[in-house]
């Protein structure tokens, strides 16, 4: 199964790493079937390890390998990608603020209004997934066991997001069907994202570096403004602990794999 896995071109890996990623926002929003909230501390841990996760790959999957391949213009290159990497998280959440803070306490707004919102949001973390894969591809050394950890920990930060959009949906009066529909459809762009992250880096190979840097800028932002606040609102001890161990997990994973 891993042998065929590998033979696979990287659009079609990165296919398979984002239905993955998907699959867990519509999971984490398929609980508005069964509950009717989630615990803190589990809602805690998992957004704190899923940041772990992130931030070691964004540094030993992204970064590095970027480095590596960004020639003697390196620092101009992962500068610029990272900078518009977070700025583009920047955008997408000041933009979802507009489109939401319009609506009040939030029991008013319109599921297209939710949809869009954490639809564009979720873009760039495709791209991050697609990046990585390409890059195995067009020559990268971020090793599959790197790429495949990227994916995992943005799978496991989607999970509590398909909650957080399902759940508030479903206590505004929502049907569960359709706050389920809403909450899965959040994740499924990450899927369109991440094949065209995957076939833009193995067709033009020069834009990798930039790409894998823009990818890190996308993930630190996130982590920054959404997980790490959100698991810290929660626990700070809680929180601490899933980041280090999340982080320290695919820091040994790509040390002995990648």
């Amino acid at each position: 199964m891993l042998d065929w896995f590998i033979g696979l071109d990287g659009w079609l890996q990165a296919l398979i790493a984002t239905l993955f990623t998907w699959f867990m926002t519509a999971a984490g929003a398929s609980l508005v079937f069964f509950c009717k909230k989630v615990g803190k501390t589990a809602f805690c841990i998992m957004t704190a390890g899923a940041a772990g996760i992130m931030l070691a790959s964004s540094f030993f999957s992204l970064l590095l390998p970027a480095l590596e391949r960004g020639g003697d213009n390196a620092y101009l290159v992962l500068t610029s990608g990272f900078v518009l990497g977070g700025f583009i998280i920047m955008l997408t959440d000041f933009i979802m603020s507009l489109a939401t803070g319009r609506k009040g306490d939030g029991r008013g707004r319109s599921s297209a209004v939710m949809c869009v919102a954490v639809t564009v949001h979720n873009i760039p973390e495709g791209l991050a997934v697609g990046v990585a894969f390409g890059a195995l591809m067009g020559g990268g050394e971020a090793g599959l066991a790197a790429a495949a950890m990227l994916a995992i920990g943005i799978g496991i930060q989607n999970f509590p997001e398909g909650m957080c959009v399902a759940f508030p949906l479903r206590a505004n009066g929502m049907s569960r069907a359709k706050s389920f529909f809403i909450g899965q459809l959040s994740g499924a762009v990450e899927i369109v994202a991440g094949v065209i992250g995957a076939l833009a880096v193995t067709v033009i190979n020069w834009l990798l570096p930039f790409a894998l840097a823009f990818s890190s800028g996308a993930m630190i932002a996130v982590v920054c403004a959404e997980l790490v606040p959100d698991s810290f609102a929660v626990h700070k001890g809680k929180a601490t602990a899933g980041i280090v161990l999340g982080f320290a997990l695919m820091m040994i994973l790509d040390i002995a794999f990648g």
